[in-house]
């Protein structure tokens, strides 16, 4: 109802050209109507330029409006308003920061009307208190002198509509009237909110850590206290003495997405004392101290000195790979062989003429033997062949036996798409040996040109962790990319999967589907598959749990289906730093003898991970289905952090060393739960890279 009578008022003063009817009007007005609508007249083409000056004129009366707009759903506590309106615009668009003519900005008003979910909102949008309120004296005189003016104009209205006889003036005068005792109401309101409000609390929960040889961390919620007013920031301050005497620096925090906040720039070695204390309009409230009471910036690398596993590494391959390459340009490999025997031969000369023959095209039918198809998919489309196929291209027609070596060399040349020419080229030099596993090999990366050839792409994408095979001897190795642009290929085109998996027709039994069916079936699963296998962990330190099985050609890993790129894991806290501190008490864990060490002292940083290792422990033996008690027999593995880049590190948990990998044909009495799949032990390498 009120919303409604202001915007009446506002359209009878629309209506009315008489002057301003607040004292504080006039301003207003010449404010707004300068700042909102002035148009700077640069062209001498007068038409663009009346055009142009229109659109501006319009698009800054519509943020003018949505500006109003904030403040009225501000003022009449309408939270949902407010939400939808920091939502649809920018705090640019809505001139959060920008005070209206009485000095207000929209965080003042929701913080004095003690407004709390609207001021946290606005807060996190980025909402400032005025720069008016100087001190405090200055904003109880500013909302002394808004409640003196409101009441002032409502005596003089109330005597005009009693004065005067009725008529649309008089109409007018007491719309205006209701409006002026409702903005009375309101400033009298925040009057009352100031004067009753009184300073914060201390935070709750401050905690510190150690951030890196440099830096620490402190994190913090909000004071307890729900009396006191909306805090608005915090102050975190450090120093070397439990005095705070010197000060060595401090920092104001305004922006409370996230509290908590990072002290870079320390000295390795030395001890830093913390407190936060937080703000509003009151002032500043007590600091609390943090516990642990202070931080030694260090790493758990200081302990020994040791270096980073990979420092370094990345570049070396790329040398060694620049050396290989630099040594086979002038090899014999790029020159036709010719001493090759007349089987082997012939089928090389075969390969090559159905590779760059015009007839080349994917297959339609699987005949027995090994075969290469790749699957790019965007949303809910996939990409398939003119006839509806997805792409298929043949690697040995005699090969009814796939070898997991073989099956990891691709793998392994899956890191080098781009280079498949090359390696051809390098294989090449030894087919003279007649080595089956050579030709193999050779067919592979043939059938891999082709596929790229046909598909007019390189990057044929990441390998599924194992081939479909089918009890007709066909074997698919299967590549998974997608597609992330409207790009375009050769020879294909995009269908959605629903439409190709209702539309293809099986020639094999339910009881016996050929390999191809079987992968129409379970495409679903391996596109999850593949787009579970690129997530990221958060920043943070993680407990990882290894277990193994091995089978007669291959050594597979645990892993949880949401995740397969990881190892099981649960979160043992944000920061992924472990100190030295940290890592001297975990190497005096590991080495003694009882199976329940002693707890460390209260109020350190080692205690603090004591009791997150134990929620974390308890947490991922009922992820993985192992019963707590069996716990006691595990152990953690201290000879390193495992830091796996992007602010992600992990401490493993190992089960007992004749436990830690499971045997062809041993029990292992501790099922984990579903959710989990084991995966080769070089697959998972590829993919934790």
């Amino acid at each position: 109802k009120m919303t409604q009578q202001m915007r009446d008022l506002q359209l009878a003063q629309a209506r009315k050209p008489p002057g301003p009817s607040s004292p504080n009007a006039a301003k207003r007005l010449y404010r707004n109507l300068s700042g909102k609508f002035r148009v700077n007249y640069t062209s001498f083409d007068e038409g663009s330029l009346a055009g142009r000056g229109e659109k501006e004129k319009l698009r800054k009366s519509y943020l003018f409006q949505s500006n109003a707009a904030l403040f009225e759903a501000v003022e009449l506590q309408d939270l949902d308003r407010v939400q939808d309106l920091l939502k649809q615009y920018s705090p640019e668009e809505l001139d959060l920061n920008t005070p209206n003519s009485e000095g207000l900005l929209p965080l003042d008003i929701a913080i004095m009307t003690n407004n709390a979910p609207i001021a946290r909102a606005l807060l996190q949008a980025g909402a400032k208190e005025s720069p008016h309120f100087v001190s405090l004296e200055s904003r109880s005189l500013h909302l002394s002198t808004l409640v003196r003016e409101a009441e002032q104009r409502v005596n003089e209205l109330t005597a005009q509509v009693v004065n005067e006889a009725p008529n649309t003036d008089c109409s007018e005068k007491e719309k205006q009237l209701k409006a002026w005792e409702w903005r009375y109401r309101l400033y009298k309101r925040m009057k009352a909110g100031f004067e009753h409000a009184r300073v914060p609390d201390a935070p709750t929960n401050v905690h510190l850590s150690v951030a890196s040889s440099s830096s620490v961390q402190v994190t913090f919620w909000e004071p307890l206290s729900v009396n006191s007013a909306v805090v608005t920031k915090y102050k975190v301050e450090w120093s070397c003495s439990p005095t705070f005497l010197p000060l060595l620096g401090e920092a104001v925090i305004d922006k409370l997405k996230n509290l908590h906040f990072t002290i870079q720039g320390l000295v390795s070695g030395t001890a830093y004392y913390v407190q936060v204390s937080a703000y509003n309009m009151k002032g500043w409230g007590p600091p609390q101290a943090s516990v642990p009471p202070f931080a030694i910036p260090s790493n758990w690398r200081e302990y020994d000195g040791r270096a980073p596993r990979r420092r370094g590494q990345a570049e070396a391959l790329d040398h060694l790979l620049g050396q290989v390459k630099t040594v086979h340009q002038h090899c014999i490999c790029h020159e036709p062989c010719k001493n090759q025997p007349q089987s082997r031969k012939h089928s090389v000369s075969k390969s090559l003429k159905h590779l760059f023959h015009p007839g080349s095209k994917f297959l339609k039918t699987l005949k027995r033997g090994l075969y290469l198809t790749a699957i790019f998919y965007k949303d809910d489309n996939i990409l398939v062949t003119h006839e509806d196929q997805i792409p298929v291209v043949e690697i040995d027609d005699t090969y009814s036996c796939l070898l997991m070596q073989d099956f990891l060399w691709f793998t392994k040349v899956s890191c080098m798409w781009d280079e498949i020419l090359w390696l051809r080229q390098c294989v090449t030099v030894s087919q003279s040996s007649c080595s089956c596993i050579l030709q193999t090999r050779f067919k592979m990366l043939l059938a891999i040109s082709q596929m790229q050839g046909l598909l007019g792409i390189q990057d044929l994408g990441q390998v599924f962790f194992e081939p479909v095979k089918d009890k007709q001897g066909n074997i698919l190795i299967v590549t998974l990319k997608e597609v992330k642009t409207n790009q375009t290929f050769e020879s294909v085109r995009w269908v959605p999967i629903c439409k190709l998996q209702t539309s293809r027709k099986s020639v094999s039994s339910p009881e016996e589907p050929t390999a191809l069916d079987t992968l129409l079936i379970s495409i679903q699963d391996k596109l999850a598959y593949h787009q579970r296998s690129s997530h990221a962990l958060s920043p943070g330190l993680y407990l990882g749990y290894l277990k193994l099985c091995s089978a007669v050609d291959q050594i597979r890993v645990l892993v949880p289906e949401q995740l397969p790129n990881i190892l099981c894991h649960v979160k043992i806290r944000s920061n992924p730093n472990i100190s030295r501190e940290e890592w001297e008490w975990l190497q005096k864990m590991a080495s003694v003898e009882e199976p329940i060490p002693a707890e460390p002292e209260a109020e350190t940083s080692q205690n603090h991970l004591f009791q997150e290792l134990q929620v974390a422990i308890k947490e991922l033996m009922m992820l993985v289905n192992i019963p707590l008690q069996e716990a006691k027999d595990f152990r953690l593995y201290s000879q390193e952090v495992l830091d796996f880049g992007d602010q992600v590190s992990f401490l493993l948990l190992l089960p007992p060393s004749d436990d830690v990998c499971t045997a062809p044909g041993q029990n292992n009495p501790y099922t984990p739960c579903s959710g989990f799949l084991t995966l080769p032990l070089q697959i998972f390498e590829l993919g934790e890279e």
